[in-house]
């Protein structure tokens, strides 16, 4: 009898052991928590470790969408974009936290930073501005929705700075023109910014006066083409220039 009881004693230490073994190494290890990433996430944040928090907050998004932690998420995968400098995802990340939580009581500040995202993906004078076009909407909407908001007071400021540029990426093109001596097209594009950006001070009078110079050159340039139409040009009486 002894002898069955340490039989069978030794066969169950196998067969737990046995289960210990195929657990170990057949079955997956468990996962972290939705909680544990969301918190790993976020100490990244602290540590500037923008894109760990990055990876955390997206495997959140994908993988737990229905998660207390989901919506947080959401918001936080923009700011980590934001301040990681990447202003396109940044954008896109903050257009889809508007479009499925319009509601948010957030909403000020998202707008804010899809605003902010949008001006600053603008990195050159010589670039086409409809990402500032787009900004300067958003402010305008920010301001006009959410007026007694933190973000919505501070609006103005952006529309401002987002008008500026504009104004600058015109005068730019303007520039272009004079340079080219093409005065006409110059004098359209400077007269441009006369009209629409008369708020931007400095420009507009830059653009005035150039309006003015450019427009005198053009008149020249056409009496002259007028008069060789005409007359023909000096280089005809000496052929051999």
């Amino acid at each position: 009898m002894r002898n069955l009881l340490l039989s069978l004693s030794l066969a169950s230490s196998l067969l737990l052991g046995g289960c210990a073994f195929v657990d170990e190494y057949f079955l997956p290890a468990p996962q972290d928590t939705v909680q544990e990433m969301f918190e790993a996430g976020n100490e990244a944040m602290r540590d500037k470790d923008y894109t760990s928090a990055i990876k955390f907050y997206t495997r959140i998004k994908e993988e737990f969408p229905f998660s207390p932690y989901a919506v947080e998420s959401e918001l936080a995968l923009a700011d980590a974009h934001f301040l990681d400098s990447d202003f396109p995802a940044a954008t896109e990340a903050y257009r889809d936290f508007e479009t499925l939580h319009p509601r948010h009581e957030t909403m000020p500040y998202v707008l804010y930073q899809l605003g902010m995202s949008l001006k600053n993906s603008y990195d050159s004078i010589d670039h086409a501005g409809a990402e500032v076009q787009e900004a300067e909407t958003i402010f305008k909407r920010l301001a006009q929705e959410y007026p007694e908001t933190e973000y919505g007071q501070k609006a103005p400021e952006q529309i401002a700075a987002c008008r500026k540029l504009l104004a600058q990426h015109e005068i730019f093109i303007a520039n272009v023109f004079w340079g080219m001596k093409n005065y006409q097209s110059a004098w359209s594009r400077y007269q441009h910014v006369v009209k629409t950006y008369p708020d931007v001070k400095e420009e507009a009078e830059f653009a005035r006066n150039r309006a003015e110079a450019a427009y005198l050159k053009y008149r020249q340039d056409d009496a002259q083409s007028v008069r060789e139409r005409q007359q023909g040009s000096w280089k005809d009486w000496f052929k051999w220039l």
